[in-house]
């Protein structure tokens, strides 16, 4: 008998704690007033698509915490906080968000105190009767910009917390990785660059990958940043020849400028390089292009070219401009249109264009064009329409708010901001709703958030959403990059096939 009881004590505790931790329900004794302290990351009041993935947040100083999660039919999911905070179960919140398109989900949190439950008020998280585009690329590199021997690409599920390499610069001998490049989302065809060893362009159309060596004898560098045509035949790109220093006391800690910057796009079915000489003048600095969705325009910023550099770096603004494109003859206009006039206390970078065609974001800060490392970059709207520009306050904070991404339905944005600790950079996702209003922005959730952000040592760089997973063997990239000899391109004088004017 001695033996049974013993037998049993041993065999209840594990089913008590069981029991415990799979409850889902606490009597609450009282309130508490206002949200919990500590909250991070902070998802009060934002507006998400309905295939985020779960929320998981954590809140400073209480040992005992709940969380219960309320749909407008009431489902509910009750959650316990453990060591690094709520972490919500995936299929349950799935249908929640299911139920909650078009509404708001209730989140409530108790906290026990002095032996009883006690709740705050609840808040609430808008759920888009949208979804954003179930990927998000990027780049994972040291914040310094001075160490690049370890850094990849990478991709993000959204709607999970799932992130998978799309390749890691180990496969080339610990070369430069950047700058990569979708047609319209489409995760089959992409570029992006490496540099020093192993360098060249990466060419991907499907399973299909080469190697692209892309300086010319009429352009100044390799091609630089990219973007493609909509249709998929061209790609815009800059030719930079681009420097980089370090401040020893500037809150402003990196500064990187061009001494010379042209436009150019390839044309990827003969290879070759054209442009304008309006785009390739040699008493201005052009760079950052991007196409409209119609792909009748090209967008790009132009400062006039300021001598000497690094000397006058802080001398140099740069407008936002635009140009006629021709994809029917593979011409682009002369005429220069300017939407944003830069002062002398402005410069704008990082044109993107809705896919609606409704709205151009840029970032706006003091000077030069590598807002990633200037404190007082923002975001900011051009209505293309009307052409009114404005800050887009609800998304903007007071510090590096920076390079952003549409989603294919023009209703969300990704962007790149050092909000936090003015150090790292992380990605953040605004609503945009019908009226072109961005909404309160939060932060790409991730398990153990507070955890998972503390640990993490590289920043974010260039997110770009992509309608699904980019499937191209990395392997098979690094072998073609190390053993061909690639393929040059050429250039093609804009005469030779007319004026798109």
């Amino acid at each position: 008998m001695k033996e049974m009881k013993r037998f049993l004590r041993i065999f209840m505790v594990p089913v008590l704690l069981a029991a415990v931790s799979c409850s889902s329900k606490v009597e609450v004794a009282g309130t508490l007033d206002g949200q919990p302290e500590g909250m991070f990351p902070d998802y009060s009041e934002v507006t998400v698509p309905c295939n985020i993935a779960p929320l998981d947040f954590t809140i400073g100083g209480e040992e005992k915490a709940f969380l219960e999660i309320t749909s407008p039919d009431g489902r509910r999911i009750g959650v316990k906080a453990g060591k690094h905070g709520f972490k919500i179960p995936i299929r349950k919140w799935r249908n929640v968000l299911e139920a909650s398109k078009g509404g708001s989900l209730d989140f409530t949190v108790a906290v026990r105190r002095g032996g009883k439950w006690l709740s705050y008020s609840p808040f609430k998280v808008n759920v888009s009767e949208y979804e954003a585009d179930p990927y998000v690329a990027y780049r994972l590199i040291a914040p310094g910009y001075g160490l690049w021997n370890k850094m990849g690409l990478y991709q993000r599920n959204i709607t999970s917390f799932k992130q998978t390499p799309i390749y890691e610069n180990r496969l080339t001998d610990n070369n430069c990785v950047n700058c990569h490049s979708f047609r319209i989302q489409d995760p089959s065809r992409m570029v992006f660059h490496m540099r020093a060893a192993n360098g060249g362009t990466v060419y991907m159309d499907g399973s299909h990958v080469e190697k692209l060596n892309t300086k010319t004898d009429k352009t100044i560098s390799n091609l630089v940043y990219p973007y493609w045509h909509p249709e998929g035949r061209y790609i815009a790109f800059s030719v930079n020849k681009t420097f980089q220093s370090f401040h020893a006391a500037d809150h402003n800690r990196i500064e990187v400028f061009d001494a010379e910057s042209d436009v150019v796009v390839m044309d990827t079915q003969t290879m070759q390089v054209f442009s304008n000489p309006e785009l390739m003048r040699s008493d201005a600095f052009e760079t950052f292009p991007t196409f409209s969705p119609d792909g009748k325009s090209l967008y790009f910023c132009s400062a006039p070219a300021v001598d000497p550099m690094p000397e006058g770096y802080r001398d140099v603004h740069y407008n936002l401009c635009r140009v006629d494109f021709n994809p029917e003859t593979g011409t682009v206009g002369s005429k220069i249109d300017t939407l944003f006039h830069a002062a002398d206390s402005s410069s704008a970078s990082f044109p993107r264009v809705s896919p609606d065609g409704k709205t151009l974001v840029f970032t706006k800060h003091g000077y030069g064009n590598f807002s990633i490392w200037h404190k007082d970059s923002d975001l900011y709207a051009v209505n293309l329409s009307d052409g009114e520009i404005r800050p887009m306050s609800e998304a903007n904070s007071d510090n590096v708010d920076s390079y952003h991404s549409w989603s294919s339905n023009s209703r969300f944005m990704v962007f790149s901001s050092r909000r936090i600790d003015g150090l790292y950079t992380r990605l953040y996702m605004t609503y945009i709703d019908e009226n072109g209003q961005e909404h309160k922005p939060f932060l790409l959730p991730q398990r153990k958030p507070a955890k998972f952000y503390s640990d993490l040592m590289f920043s974010y760089n260039i997110p770009e959403f992509i309608k699904g997973r980019v499937r191209t063997d990395r392997h098979r990239i690094g072998h073609t990059m190390r053993t061909s000899p690639g393929t040059t391109l050429s250039f093609r004088e804009s005469s030779a096939i007319g004026s798109s004017e």
